[in-house]
C-alpha cells in the first residue's frame, strides 16, 4: 500500500506547517528563503511520496496542503516511469477520493492543485491502461452529488481537456499527438455534452442550487464548453496569432449537436440573461460556433440555416444593446462579427432573410465604435477586418 508508510511524527508535522506559514506569510525574505530550502526536500525524491499524502491526510492548514499537493504532482511527473501501473492508478484514485471527501471544504487554491494532479496523472497513464481512460465515468460521480461536487467535477473535466491539449507532460510531440487524438476520439464529445447538458439543466431550473452557486456552475460549464470547442482537433498547435484565421475542425460525429438550433440558442440566451464574465464567455463560445468548418454540415441548406440563426442572434443583440457597455462583451461581439465575415462568403450572408437589417445595424455599430475608438481600441481591428 502506498499510504503513509513513512508517517511523520506530530511534532514533525507541526514543524512542517510552521515552515509553510513562514514561506507564505513572513515579511522577512531571509526567513522565507530558509523555509523554502527546508521544504524543497519534500519534492526531491520519490521516497517522499507517502509524506506528501500524510500531510494532505492529517494537516488542516491550507498552506501545508498546498505545498504537499505541489510536491506530490512534481514527484509523480518525475518518477512516473518508476511506478508500477497499480501504483500509478492508486495515486489517481487517492487524489479523486480526497477531492470527493474534502474537495468542497478545502481552499480553492489547494483543490485546483489536486484537480491538476488528476489531469496530469490521467494523461501520463492514458496509453498504459483502460482504467485511466475511464476517467469520465469516475468524474461523473461528482456531477450527481452536491452542487459543490458538481463544480469540482466540471473543473476536473475542464482541466483534463486543457491538459490533453497541451504539449507538456509527454515524452515527445508524437506521443502528445497520439494521446490527444485518442482522447479526442473516445472522451471529448462526451465531455462537451456534459457541459451542454449542465447549462440546459440550469436554464430550466433542474439543478437545485442557491443564488451564489448558480453563476459558479454556469461559468464553469461555459469554460468546459470553450475548452472542448477550442481543442486542437487536428494536431496543428496553432499559435495565438494564427488562431484568429482558423476554422474549428470538430469531428463529423459532432454534427447533429452542432446543427441543432437549441445548441446555439442556449448561448444567446445565456448572454441575454447574464453579465460579464459569464456573458462574454457565452459570446466566446459563439465565436467558435461561427468558425465551424464548412464540411461539417450535412448540406448547404443546413449551413445556411445555421448562418441565419447566427445573424438573427447578433442582430437582436445589436438592437437591444444589452451588455455592450461591458468591455469584455463588446470585444467578443466584435470578434464574432469578424468571424462571420472570415468564415462565410458575402454571397451566403446576403441570402439570409435578415441581412439588410443586420448590415445596417452593423454599420451603425461600427461608426459608433470609431467615434469612441479610444474606449474600443483593441476591438476596432476586428471591425476593420469585417469591412
Amino acid at each position: 500500500a502506498l499510504r503513509s508508510t513513512h508517517a511523520m511524527e506530530s511534532n514533525q508535522l507541526k514543524q512542517f506547517e510552521q515552515y509553510c506559514a513562514t514561506l507564505y506569510t513572513s515579511p522577512d525574505a531571509a526567513e522565507r528563503s530558509a523555509a523554502e530550502a527546508a521544504l524543497v526536500q519534500l519534492s526531491s525524491t520519490p521516497e517522499y511520496l507517502p509524506q506528501c499524502q500524510f500531510v494532505l491526510d492529517h494537516s488542516k492548514y491550507a498552506y501545508a496542503q498546498l505545498v504537499a499537493a505541489n510536491a506530490l504532482k512534481k514527484l509523480l511527473v518525475q518518477s512516473w516511469n518508476h511506478l508500477t501501473p497499480p501504483q500509478q492508478l492508486d495515486f489517481r484514485n487517492y487524489t479523486l477520493s480526497y477531492l470527493a471527501q474534502r474537495g468542497t471544504s478545502i481552499e480553492p487554491f489547494v483543490s485546483s492543485n489536486l484537480v491538476q494532479i488528476v489531469a496530469t496523472v490521467t494523461k501520463l497513464g492514458w496509453s498504459s491502461g483502460e482504467e485511466h481512460k475511464a476517467i469520465v465515468q469516475e468524474v461523473s460521480k461528482f456531477l450527481h452529488a452536491t452542487t459543490g461536487h458538481l463544480v469540482l467535477g466540471l473543473q476536473l473535466l475542464q482541466q483534463l481537456v486543457a491538459e490533453m491539449n497541451m504539449a507538456g507532460n509527454t515524452r515527445s510531440l508524437t506521443q502528445q499527438r497520439k494521446v490527444s487524438a485518442s482522447f479526442r476520439d473516445t472522451a471529448l464529445f462526451q465531455i462537451l455534452q456534459i457541459g451542454l447538458r449542465t447549462l440546459q439543466q440550469l436554464s430550466t431550473g433542474a439543478i437545485p442550487c442557491s443564488g451564489d452557486e448558480e453563476p459558479r456552475i454556469r461559468e464553469q460549464s461555459l469554460s468546459l464548453c470553450l475548452s472542448c470547442l477550442g481543442f486542437d482537433f487536428i494536431g496543428t498547435t496553432l499559435d495565438e496569432a494564427s488562431e484568429e484565421m482558423g476554422t474549428v475542425q470538430v469531428p463529423s460525429s459532432w454534427r447533429s449537436v452542432m446543427e441543432e438550433a437549441a445548441t446555439m440558442q442556449l448561448f444567446f440566451d445565456i448572454y441575454a440573461a447574464s453579465s460579464a464574465p459569464i456573458s462574454s464567455k457565452a459570446l466566446e463560445v459563439l465565436v467558435l460556433l461561427a468558425s465551424l468548418r464548412r464540411s461539417l454540415f450535412s448540406s448547404d441548406d443546413e449551413r445556411q440555416a445555421f448562418l441565419g440563426r447566427l445573424l438573427r442572434g447578433t442582430l437582436h443583440l445589436l438592437q437591444s444593446q444589452h451588455g455592450l457597455t461591458e468591455h469584455e462583451n463588446y470585444h467578443e461581439l466584435c470578434r464574432l462579427l469578424a468571424r462571420l465575415k472570415a468564415n462565410y462568403q458575402l454571397s451566403e450572408l446576403v441570402q439570409a432573410d435578415c441581412y439588410r437589417e443586420w448590415i445596417s445595424m452593423v454599420a451603425t455599430f461600427t461608426i459608433d465604435s470609431f467615434k469612441h475608438w479610444q474606449w474600443a481600441a483593441n476591438s476596432v481591428y476586428y471591425l476593420l477586418s469585417l469591412w
